[in-house]
This record gives structure tokens, sequence and C-alpha cells, in this order.
């Protein structure tokens, strides 16, 4: 395994994405209720990505590895899921805030299994699949926001947590290195 390194926080406001798409990836902004299908889509790729011999190995030294990205993509399943429940169960909660890289880093993706990250990532995408696919069409319009200010509807905050997925399914398969 290569040497751990210190990767740069994103700053970057993804929330264009859910109108324009995002030309990196190309992502392109579906309907709010394929988020479920379209999620679970992910999974097989992310299970063949954690079986190349270089899933723990990072592309470049800022850059993550593919472990890292499927760690962040569990657990981004699991707070947006969390997220979700509060959007469905609250009046126009504020989300609690999340630091992805230091959680990349206090629960050390860095040095975690492939396969058992593979297992997780499965379980928890189902989940949070199973969770957009129960909302009804009432709840689509139900407000939420970040600690930030930015205001989602679900249907807004199901496609912009579903770039997030295939952006970095994008990042681990595409045949250059990733930013």
């Amino acid at each position: 395994m290569a040497e751990w390194a210190a990767i740069t926080p994103e700053d970057r406001d993804w929330t264009g994405v859910i109108d324009d798409g995002c030309a990196e990836c190309g992502f392109v902004p579906q309907r709010a209720d394929a988020t479920g299908g379209r999620l679970r889509a992910t999974v097989p790729v992310w299970r063949d990505v954690l079986t190349r011999p270089d899933a723990t190995r990072r592309p470049a030294p800022t850059v993550w590895s593919p472990v890292e990205y499927a760690c962040h993509v569990r657990d981004t399943c699991r707070i947006f899921r969390g997220r979700l429940a509060l959007m469905l169960d609250e009046d126009d909660p504020v989300f609690p805030n999340w630091d992805q890289d230091a959680t990349a880093v206090e629960d050390d993706y860095f040095h975690q299994s492939p396969a058992r990250v593979a297992g997780e990532l499965a379980a928890q995408a189902e989940s949070t699949a199973a969770a957009f696919d129960a909302v009804t069409p009432a709840q689509w319009a139900r407000p939420g926001r970040r600690s930030n200010g930015s205001v989602f509807t679900v249907r807004r905050f199901a496609v912009y947590f579903l770039h997030d997925v295939v952006h970095h399914v994008h990042d681990v398969t595409r045949p250059t290195t990733p930013r």
C-alpha cells in the first residue's frame, strides 16, 4: 500500500449539478423517483472496482484510492439517508454538519479492507435506495437545508445525492488519473 498523505479538503459547490448535470462525469439529472434504481446499479461497479489489485493504491499521493472513495460513498449513503428521514419527519430541518474530509481521516479510510467496504457499501446503498423508493408523491416537495443555508426539496436532494455517487464511480473507473 502506498504511503498515506493528507488530501486537500474539497470546497467546490456541487449544487449546480442538480439542474445542469456534470460535464466532468457525464451525470445527467433524471427523475428523482429513479434514484433507488440508479443507486443500486452502481453497486456491481463498486464490487468490481474493490476486487482490483490497485483498490488500495492512490493514483497520486493526494488523490483518494478506490477504497477511500468507496468508504466515502458508503458513508454518504448513510448520512443522506438520515437527512432524507429528517426531511420526511420534520418541517424544513437543518442538517447536522458533516465534515467528510475529517471523517476520512478519523475513520482511516486509507487502511480499510476493500472486501469489507464492498459489503458495507452494498448494504448502505440498498437501505438508502429503499428509503428513496418509499418517498410518496406528496413528499418530493418537502424542504430541508444544509448548515450553510443551501435549500433542497427531497426531489432536488435526491438528484444531488445521486450525482455524488455517480461522480465517484467515474473517479474510480476512468482510465486517466482522477482529480
